[in-house]
């Protein structure tokens, strides 16, 4: 054990922000690749042959990740972090370990709670909330999904209060690997338990779709055990025990109840969503799920990755008293954000097709169009990670949360009356996702303008201007690239399409970086160099 401990102290020492950044994309990135093959590979056994079955399994998750959302992920990371980073920035790390140990006990005695909650009322819940219009037998098979997949947030809860530790002082590999543990184990489900468990001739398990919701149970375990490794080396200092009159405890759980309430809108709108697409045909809430995916994966490679690591230095700023720096580097994170999203959005747009297509072997028309309308909500929901949380830096979760109320009502409000009312069919959920997220960040960028006096200042301004012209030029050479090598009904297989893609994807980056390098954007200096000492420099050192 002395061993292993050391060696996992060694991987996870503190690391600086640029280097932070590079693992965190890159993990979401090699997530986000075991994603696209788990979907894949559920996609292949049930979309076309048992829609109802995959309906119900997207179903099953609805109500385990809402509790996990509303009560822990980002909510604790964003209230914990400032308050934890201020203690070790004091040097009182007794007070420090004191409030990680009490967070963590309180956070999985109310998990625990809620996943047995859910087991109770799974079929309720099912049938009233999030999957009325699914039939009895999907309802009855989203029920017994359920009932397995409760166990999540009790042990997500515990994984992230873990990663948030060590987050918080910038140890990023163990929190980094995490998400892509929890995929594998979701594959393992989908390729050994669908065929059922067989134990010493004992079988225990029969298999079929059921087996997937074990995968990912197994996925949540492996999930926390890496979590758990990250904490080699940090000196935790843990108690069975909730310290209350720690100040800094006092000051999580009130700045909690906002952020919590703030995620829980999000999802409240994604069961709303779930609702109404269980009205539509078989196979819609999967297609929908899809294609909200594939739109999502971009903003957690760029806006989540990028703002998870750049959070813990901006709070560190403003707890140095040093508004100027803050400014300075949320202006920096915002540009970078912004010119990594605009190409991504319109990469997205014209290559749907490819995209689907290697999630749903031969691809599928239907997500492709959801997808074409939801690529217009990768820009704005990139930007809106990094504009919520320099208002967390702050301290201040309430303004984030008010404008989530208006949002978020004004999403449900245009999804009913598109879907029923205007009857725009699945279609009318992807326009209210991204008429919100553009509203939502025109009020987080009003609301910053004012607390933060100079953000937006002309340089900013002419700096995104030149970015979009960049992005739109970019966009017909993209268009005419996808004309030249379109896909075709013969490339079915992964194999086959990928090299086309990122041909695509090469003659568009690079035309991108040619152009962002002529209208002297600064973002692409650090390519260029990077690109000019790989291919250049070993000649300089002969």
């Amino acid at each position: 054990m002395g061993p292993f401990k050391s060696l996992a102290a060694r991987a996870n020492m503190k690391m600086p922000l640029k280097l932070a950044a590079t693992l965190l994309a890159s993990s979401t990135l090699v997530s986000s690749v075991l994603g696209l093959l788990r979907d894949r590979q559920l996609n292949s056994l049930y979309y076309s042959t048992y829609p109802q079955g995959i309906d119900a399994y997207t179903v099953a998750f609805t109500v385990p990740d809402f509790m996990f959302f509303i009560l822990v992920s980002g909510a604790l990371s964003v209230t914990f972090i400032p308050v934890f980073s201020q203690r070790l920035a004091d040097n009182n790390k007794k007070s420090a370990w004191e409030l990680s140990t009490s967070v963590l006990n309180l956070m999985a005695i109310v998990t625990l709670a809620a996943s047995i909650l859910i087991i109770i009322f799974a079929e309720p819940l099912v049938h009233y909330v999030v999957g009325p219009g699914l039939s009895e037998s999907s309802r009855a098979l989203a029920v017994s999904m359920m009932r397995v997949i409760a166990i999540n947030p009790f042990l997500f809860a515990i994984a992230t209060v873990i990663s948030s530790m060590q987050q918080a002082v910038g140890r990023f590999t163990f929190f980094a690997m995490a998400p892509a543990v929890y995929n594998i184990g979701i594959i393992t489900g989908a390729v050994f338990f669908i065929n059922g468990i067989n134990i010493f001739g004992w079988q225990i398990f029969d298999g079929g779709i059921m087996g997937v919701a074990l995968g990912v149970v197994l996925g949540s375990v492996m999930q926390l055990a890496i979590s758990c490794i990250g904490l080699f080396g940090m000196g935790f200092d843990y108690n069975f025990k909730i310290y209350w009159k720690n100040l800094g405890f006092k000051k999580v759980l009130s700045l909690l109840p906002a952020r919590s309430i703030d995620q829980g809108m999000d999802y409240i709108n994604g069961m709303v969503e779930t609702n109404l697409a269980s009205r539509m045909a078989a196979g819609t809430i999967r297609a929908y799920q899809q294609a909200s995916i594939l739109s999502f994966m971009p903003v957690s490679l760029v806006g989540v990755a990028i703002s998870t690591a750049a959070f813990p230095k901006m709070a560190e700023r403003l707890s140095e008293g040093r508004p100027d720096l803050f400014r300075s580097e949320l202006q920096a994170v915002l540009r970078v954000i912004i010119w990594l999203s605009l190409p991504i959005t319109v990469i997205t747009y014209f290559g749907r097709g490819y995209l689907i297509n290697f999630i749903k072997n031969g691809g599928d028309p239907y997500m492709a169009s959801i997808l074409a309308i939801l690529a217009a909500s990768i820009l704005f929901r990139s930007v809106y990670h990094i504009s919520a949380r320099s208002f967390y830096a702050q301290q201040n979760t309430k303004t984030p949360l008010y404008i989530s109320f208006v949002a978020i009502g004004l999403n449900i409000i245009l999804a009913i009356w598109f879907t029923m009312g205007l009857d725009m069919g699945v279609y009318g959920l992807a326009w209210a996702t991204v008429i919100v997220a553009v509203v939502e960040v025109v009020i987080l960028f009003v609301m910053m303008s004012k607390s933060i006096r100079g953000l937006f200042s002309k340089s900013f301004i002419s700096s995104i201007i030149r970015m979009i012209v960049a992005s739109i030029i970019m966009g017909v050479i993209t268009y005419i690239s996808i004309t030249i090598w379109p896909l075709e009904a013969s490339d079915k297989s992964f194999l086959a399409t990928i090299p086309k893609f990122c041909l695509i994807l090469l003659i568009s980056g690079v035309a991108y970086v040619a152009l962002s390098k002529l209208l002297k954007l600064s973002e692409v200096d650090p390519i260029i160099n990077k690109a000019k000492k790989i291919l250049f420099g070993r000649f300089k050192k002969v």
